[in-house]
C-alpha cells in the first residue's frame, strides 16, 4: 500500500513539497449531485433569490480558485481554467466542475471543491422550498497529467 504524502515519518501533517516534480498539464473532474423533490426542481427557475444554478455556478468556480485557503495542506495553484455546469434531473441538480493547470501537482481538490460549494450554493438558494435536499455523491470521475497518470471513474 502506498504511503500518505501529507504525513512524515513521525506521522506529522505536513505540506508536500512539490519543487521537485514536472510541470504537465494537469485537468480534474469532479461531480456532485443535490437530490430535490421534483417540485423544487420545477420551481428552479423562479427563484425570488434569482438562478440559482447560475449563481451556484460562479461561486463553484470561485470555490476551485480558493481551494488553498479552504483544505489546509493544498498548495496555491494558478488555474488556467475552471468551469462548473449543471444539469436538471426529475429528482434533483447534477454538478459537473472541470479545472486545469500546468503545474507540479494536480487539481482534483480543486474540482472536488467547485462541485461541493456549487452544490452548497444550490441548497443554500432553494432551503426555503425543501430542507430536505441532499448533497451526494461527490467524486472525483477523472484526472489527467502527473506522476500517477490518467485515472477515470468507471
Amino acid at each position: 500500500m502506498k504511503s500518505l504524502s501529507h504525513f512524515d515519518s513521525t506521522g506529522q501533517a505536513r505540506m508536500v513539497n512539490v519543487s521537485a516534480k514536472a510541470e504537465t498539464l494537469r485537468t480534474a473532474r469532479a461531480r456532485a449531485f443535490v437530490r430535490m423533490k421534483p417540485s423544487v426542481v420545477k420551481a428552479l427557475p423562479s427563484n425570488p433569490k434569482g438562478d440559482p444554478l447560475e449563481v451556484a455556478r460562479i461561486a463553484g468556480i470561485m470555490a476551485a480558485k480558493s481551494t488553498h485557503d479552504l483544505i489546509p495542506l493544498c498548495h496555491p495553484l494558478a488555474l488556467s481554467h475552471a468551469d462548473v455546469r449543471t444539469a436538471i434531473r426529475r429528482d434533483g441538480v447534477l454538478i459537473e466542475s472541470t479545472v486545469t493547470t500546468t503545474g507540479p501537482t494536480g487539481v482534483e481538490m480543486e474540482a472536488l471543491t467547485a462541485a461541493a460549494v456549487a452544490a452548497l450554493t444550490v441548497y443554500d438558494m432553494t432551503k426555503a422550498l425543501d430542507k430536505s435536499m441532499t448533497i451526494e455523491k461527490i467524486q472525483l470521475v477523472e484526472k489527467t497529467g502527473g506522476k500517477s497518470g490518467h485515472y477515470k471513474r468507471k
